[in-house]
């Protein structure tokens, strides 16, 4: 009797053991530690404040951006008074659902450049900030910039005259450029654009900023769009752009207050994608912002993200680029 009891009681007692252990194997496994009562550590962190990039941008030779100045984009698409730049849009590629942050201008212009407005609500022009920026990370990745000012009277001028307004000049704000001697004469008058241009030595990153009239702040629109006819040519003419460049045309703000993306707020405005890489003709109804396009800077060329180009509300301008 007893080895019959033994016989038939033994495989109920092994099974469950054999399946206890397995359990713990499996649970130690599982955790980095050994420990099984310890969760594994994720591989990235909530709080940081950049993030990977997840979308499809190529690596652009150059990128070139000229900001024009307080027209809402129903003032400037279907006008007769802007040909060129209506033609520029069907030619090549447009976001029709793009916004500024926020108004007046200042703001605008350093929402492009560090990621944020750094609570500046007006166009001063002694609101200078200890911040990162766009021109500092270049840098630190290897990649040369200038940014070319119509009608500023001399590199690193800091101040305003009849024609030019240095609230529309970002760079000159930060302190590590307008302190730094090296970095602040790479702000200089639109003049060098062309002498760079005949020598085709144009930086990986060109800023231009047209004055007081042909950015349409002071002029009617049919005078910026005749200031692109002469410009944008040249540019699209340089072995820079032809490579693999883009060119983004757009507007610091629009007239009224639509926004998107919980953090614009600034009017509807033009811009325009202008590359070999654009599908010809495509129009982009994605909610866009001044953020959006610093983070398809940043995504483009592998730099962090700086500040509001983080936010999850914040897309790179992706599908521009794929066909």
């Amino acid at each position: 009797m007893f080895s019959r009891f033994h016989i038939t009681l033994y495989p109920a007692l092994i099974y469950p053991l054999l399946a206890l252990t397995l359990l713990l194997v499996a649970c130690n496994i599982s955790s980095p530690s050994g420990d099984p009562g310890k969760q594994a550590t994720p591989a990235t962190s909530p709080a940081q404040t950049t993030i990977p990039n997840k979308t499809k941008l190529p690596a652009f030779s150059h990128i070139f951006i000229i900001v024009l100045e307080n027209k809402e984009e129903s003032a400037v698409i279907g006008n007769p008074a802007a040909p060129y730049l209506n033609k520029l849009a069907t030619q090549y590629a447009r976001a029709t659902n793009y916004y500024g942050i926020r108004h007046p201008s200042l703001p605008n212009y350093l929402a492009l450049t560090g990621g944020d407005t750094f609570g500046i609500t007006n166009d001063c022009t002694d609101c200078f900030i200890d911040q990162a920026n766009l021109a500092a990370q270049l840098e630190v990745k290897g990649l040369s910039w200038k940014a070319y000012m119509e009608s500023m009277p001399k590199p690193c001028y800091a101040g305003d005259n009849s024609q030019y307004a240095q609230k529309h000049n970002p760079f000159i704000y930060y302190d590590n450029i307008r302190n730094d001697p090296a970095r602040c004469k790479k702000i200089v008058p639109l003049s060098e654009l062309t002498t760079d241009l005949q020598a085709n030595k144009l930086p990986d990153f060109v800023w231009i900023t047209p004055n007081l009239c042909n950015d349409t702040h002071d002029c009617p629109v049919e005078t910026g769009d005749q200031w692109l006819q002469t410009w944008v040519p040249k540019l699209l003419a340089s072995p820079a752009w032809k490579e693999k460049g883009v060119l983004f045309i757009t507007y610091d703000e629009g007239a009224g207050k639509k926004g998107c993306c919980k953090l614009a707020a600034g009017g509807q405005i033009v811009t325009v994608i202008i590359s070999p890489l654009v599908q010809p003709g495509f129009q982009s109804s994605v909610p866009y912002n001044h953020y959006s396009l610093l983070r398809t800077i940043e995504e483009a060329w592998n730099l962090p993200l700086l500040g509001n180009a983080a936010c999850d509300c914040t897309k790179s301008m992706s599908d521009f680029f794929q066909k």
